[in-house]
């Protein structure tokens, strides 16, 4: 059985595949933050998810990038989980 890792490189190696895996590098940064932002408050999905005022499902949902949430969402989970939201643009170098 291969591990996600090799999958992962094998799947790259294909151009039309890494170039739409990096168009969504952004999406995957959100949510990479979401899910340790959350770790890093030692809370599950579902404490967020009482904090927020919503369900365990919309929580996971938020996490797993299939459709991104509203900076309003985002803002309302970084208080769940004890932060604040910081948005800034980067100039491309």
């Amino acid at each position: 059985m291969k591990t996600l890792k090799a999958l992962k490189q094998e799947l790259l190696a294909d151009t039309e595949t890494r170039e739409a895996y990096d168009a969504m590098a952004d999406e995957f940064a959100i949510v990479r933050e979401l899910v340790a932002a959350r770790a890093r408050a030692g809370l599950s999905q579902n404490e967020v998810a009482q904090r927020m005022g919503t369900t365990q499902s919309a929580v996971a949902r938020m996490e797993s990038g299939k459709r991104l949430p509203s900076m309003r969402t985002v803002e309302r989970f970084a208080q769940a989980v004890g932060g604040r939201l910081v948005f800034h643009i980067e100039r491309h170098a």
